[in-house]
């Protein structure tokens, strides 16, 4: 069925690229306070497209940024998409949400190569998911030859001169004018963030931490980006970046003070390596065990901790939520993806009941192009992200209930050590 050409892919990838800065530090250090101080002080003749997770942080710059007016696009009968090619077209300084940003079309690339932008990017991207497309869909646009896929790389490229031009597909022919869709080991079609729009910018910064365990770290690598480690400290009443060799270790000391970590009986449901992964959980027969990690949860809540619902958090795969849920705790439910929000800083007592690993075909998809995956560096930086969604951002203590053992393992070492 696939039809192959040799690729061209990568070659055209080690085009020039812009200075990208990854600016990681611990969350609470200043990357955020930092980013606004940058933009308040440069240069008026400069242009900045601030791209942030969350709503309530478009406002913030929004109202934070006083020398310079950020605008943010609307949808003014044509979409978010067309009213953010205008606001580049007009030279605008930009805040806007990943969502939106992760939509980028050929047009938009075009736009920002003649203009001169400064991207601040508020943590990393989703830049690798999966794409949904049902199997004889795929066939069908195969064998009609309205797609192929290089051989090399297994990026689907539309054919222009297929017969079939206005099809229920458009969606396959933009995405695959930027390079979007990679089809993998005959098996899965992957997303990819188009690598050209970082290319774009005359600058980039990326705001976040523990970078080197993050997939846009990989994606980086695997389109051979070069990058360098910036870290935020503050001088006196200044933020400022340094080198990220040069800055001081941070003291571990009062957020082992303010952790406690549930010790007992609850935990002997995740003593094995894989226990509580997503596989662990979707296999039938452990729907018993399911059922005891949610006597579990309400154990932990009720007996252990007796923290009041309102202050209680807790996460799970989205597939198992409802299976999971229970008295006390439901409505504390926050993703495991969830980041760079202040929405949940009064939750006091956490319950993180899963076993984190990247998508297996993720994995081997950045193997594939000579990446390396660090696991369990992977599976610390998405735990502590999510810890930090709760009230230990302002520097309280917390309770959190970890009953993978391997998750519970990566905590202690971390506060232990020097990242």
């Amino acid at each position: 069925m696939q039809k192959l050409v040799q690729g061209t892919h990568y070659s055209k990838e080690k085009e020039k690229q812009p200075p990208i800065n990854v600016v990681d530090s611990i969350m609470g250090s200043g990357k955020t306070s930092w980013a606004i101080q940058h933009m308040q002080e440069a240069n008026t003749e400069e242009r900045f497209i601030y791209i942030t997770p969350f709503l309530s942080e478009v406002q913030r710059v929004k109202t934070s940024v006083t020398s310079r007016k950020f605008v943010e696009p609307t949808n003014n009968g044509k979409g978010k998409l067309e009213n953010l090619k205008k606001l580049i077209l007009n030279e605008r300084d930009i805040v806007s949400t990943h969502a939106l940003f992760q939509n980028a079309d050929e047009e938009i690339i075009d736009l920002l190569k003649v203009s001169n932008y400064t991207l601040i990017l508020d943590e990393v991207m989703n830049v690798i998911e999966e794409f949904k497309l049902n199997k004889d869909d795929f066939k069908l646009l195969m064998n009609s030859d309205m797609v192929f896929v290089e051989e090399e790389t297994g990026v689907i490229r539309w054919n222009e001169d297929s017969e079939y031009q206005h099809t229920k597909y458009n969606e396959i022919k933009t995405l695959s004018k930027t390079e979007n869709l990679i089809y993998f080991e005959n098996t899965i079609l992957f997303w990819s963030f188009p690598v050209s729009v970082f290319k774009a910018f005359k600058e980039v910064y990326i705001l976040t931490y523990l970078f080197q365990a993050q997939e846009q770290k990989y994606y980086y690598d695997m389109y051979h980006l070069s990058y360098t480690y910036k870290a935020v400290q503050k001088v006196n009443d200044k933020y400022v970046l340094v080198d990220h060799e040069s800055k001081e270790p941070y003291d571990k000391s009062l957020l082992k003070s303010l952790i406690n970590i549930y010790e007992g009986k609850l935990n002997d449901i995740g003593s094995q390596p894989y226990t509580l992964s997503k596989s662990w959980y979707d296999k039938d027969k452990n729907a018993s065990l399911v059922e005891k990690m949610k006597k579990n949860l309400y154990s932990y809540f009720r007996n252990n901790v007796k923290t009041p619902t309102p202050v209680n958090m807790w996460t799970c795969f989205k597939d198992h939520q409802s299976e999971l849920k229970g008295k006390g705790y439901t409505k504390g439910f926050v993703s495991h993806n969830a980041r760079a929000t202040n929405d949940f800083k009064d939750k006091q007592s956490l319950a993180y009941v899963i076993n984190r690993f990247m998508h297996p075909y993720k994995s081997k998809f950045f193997k594939s192009r000579g990446v390396q995956v660090n696991e369990e560096m992977y599976a610390l930086s998405e735990l502590i992200q999510w810890i930090w969604r709760s009230r230990i951002r302002e520097r309280q203590e917390i309770n959190i209930y970890i009953p993978s053992a391997r998750m519970r393992s990566l905590l202690l070492n971390y506060l232990e050590s020097e990242l």
